[in-house]
């Protein structure tokens, strides 16, 4: 075919390009999806640089920057003295079925005129495409909910009063790392963590939890949750049952279902979660237990409990997980010694985390192990990330030796403590089928007992409307449970998030809208 003939095939219609973004770039992606999906054609001609730019109405360097990126990458080639070709592809390699094609419209030497240069439609995978990957269908099965965004409100869960927290003096610490970094921190690090920041947790935790450790033991991690689920990859094999509380902290029981474990609930009264009933579980392995702070019912795991829990690990030598997420908030005497405290044949691993003195977006947690777990933990975690970010391990732990943490900590459980009181003097009384407030020894939330769940549903739907976040109890209970839908009914609030004055208003609102 003559290159007169060439020119009367292309009709440059088709191609539609925005002068306000590159010109190149826009080029490049039609040519490329044309080749991709067959309407250009191996072998095809293109017009010569200076041909298409004056079609276009456009400058011939936008058109030379288009055919290289597409020669650089294969799409195209040139034969010297003959111009530029589309390269032939191998059909099978081609993603997209190629459209028919009709001769006599010179597709196959040219661009159509009814064809968009618009950006065509990738095809979306759903979870019934891959439903042949388990480990994707449990995932699909196992999704948690995006966390409340913005500012906090009363009375939104997890939250410490971060607004409390003395940012000047982390940000001047910070400051000072970077001002002059020690070059050997800025290389690929251990995975277990910052041997110093190691140092100072374990000596915190002696001092202030009477967990008896060694910086030896001690893994860092991004947040407590990551920590949760390299137990779930290491502990526990597919199939094998893993006791939870229910309710319970389902991003926990999410992280052994879907690393293939046979999550199974177990029940938790004013003692606990009911350590009687691990003898029935079919082949469980693993328990994971919030015994300092229940959550979300807040209450306090017995020393009973707790001694049953220990003698169950060590006779089937399962394992215990205990989560001691806001383990540093207690309102009348010392902080409780972990059940880690009292293991004495190393079944408990320890997740600890900062969130919850210092603020979420932190994302510093970590792991107390067993002597000699160490190391197969921090390889694992290796995989997954090589290493913790340097300079907030660096900082948290000048944070801690100069003393700022302990202070701050302070500081946080006489905040929490004072917005406790304001929710406990101004809740309102005598809300139809509401239960009573219980009292608040620890942590930074409380539960209270609703009726029916069509009761609760209605205060949570009253509560949005009156821009307070208020979570259902009947949200923490796992999909399967046995539990009439009824008893699972309550509130649970935060209420450290917002200042004091913010607690009134948001309990005046609700008092308004419940009654």
């Amino acid at each position: 075919m003559t290159d007169s003939a060439l020119s009367i095939a292309f009709n440059p219609a088709g191609i539609e390009l925005d002068p306000k973004k590159g010109l190149s770039r826009q080029l490049y992606q039609a040519l490329r999806q044309r080749v991709l999906d067959g309407r250009l054609s191996g072998g095809a001609r293109l017009p010569a640089s200076r041909d298409l730019a004056a079609a276009l109405g456009i400058s011939r360097n936008s058109v030379v920057r288009a055919y290289d990126q597409l020669y650089a990458e294969g799409f195209i080639e040139g034969r010297v003295g003959d111009g530029t070709y589309v390269a032939k592809l191998p059909e099978k390699a081609l993603p997209i079925k190629k459209l028919s094609t009709n001769l006599s419209t010179g597709f196959s030497t040219g661009l159509s005129p009814g064809l968009s240069t618009k950006q065509a439609e990738l095809p979306v995978i759903t979870s019934s495409k891959v439903i042949h990957s388990t480990a994707l269908s449990r995932v699909a099965k196992h999704a948690l909910d995006l966390p409340p965004s913005g500012v906090p409100r009363a009375f939104r869960v997890g939250v410490p009063a971060f607004d409390l927290f003395p940012f000047e003096v982390w940000s001047k610490l910070q400051a000072a790392f970077w001002r002059k970094p020690d070059l050997q921190q800025l290389c690929y690090g251990d995975p277990a963590g910052d041997e110093r920041l190691r140092g100072l947790i374990a000596a915190y935790l002696r001092t202030s939890r009477g967990l008896s450790c060694t910086a030896e033991q001690i893994l860092i991690t991004s947040g407590a949750q990551q920590g949760i689920s390299l137990c779930a990859q290491l502990l526990v094999e597919p199939g094998e049952g893993v006791a939870v509380e229910n309710p319970g902290y389902r991003a926990a029981a999410y992280a052994f279902a879907i690393a293939g474990a046979h999550v199974q609930g177990v029940a938790v009264d004013q003692e606990g979660m009911d350590c009687s009933a691990l003898a029935h579980l079919s082949n469980c392995r693993l328990a994971y237990v919030t015994p300092s702070h229940q959550y979300p019912s807040g209450v306090t795991m017995s020393l009973a409990r707790r001694l049953e829990l220990l003698a169950w690990a060590e006779r089937t030598q399962g394992w215990i997980v205990e989560d001691d997420y806001d383990g540093e908030y207690r309102y009348s005497g010392a902080p409780l010694a972990p059940l880690a405290a009292l293991d004495r044949s190393g079944r408990v691993i320890y997740v600890g985390t900062f969130g919850k003195v210092a603020f979420p977006a932190l994302r510093l947690g970590y792991l107390v192990l067993p002597k000699g777990m160490t190391e197969p933990f921090a390889r694992r975690r290796s995989l997954d990330m090589r290493h913790s970010e340097v300079s907030t391990q660096a900082v948290m732990a000048e944070f801690m030796a100069a003393g700022h943490f302990q202070r701050h900590i302070r500081r946080m459980r006489r905040a929490a403590l004072s917005r406790r009181d304001v929710l406990l003097a101004n809740w309102p009384q005598g809300l139809a089928g509401v239960g009573p407030m219980p009292a608040i020894n620890a942590g930074l939330h409380v539960a209270v007992p609703v009726s029916s769940f069509a009761r609760e549903q209605a205060l949570l739907a009253q509560a949005k409307a009156a821009g307070v976040e208020v979570n259902g109890l009947s949200s923490y209970w796992l999909e399967d449970s046995i539990e009439p839908v009824d008893k699972r009914a309550g509130l649970v609030l935060g209420f450290a998030a917002v200042p004091e004055v913010e607690i009134k208003a948001a309990l005046e609102r609700l008092r308004k809208v419940w009654n």
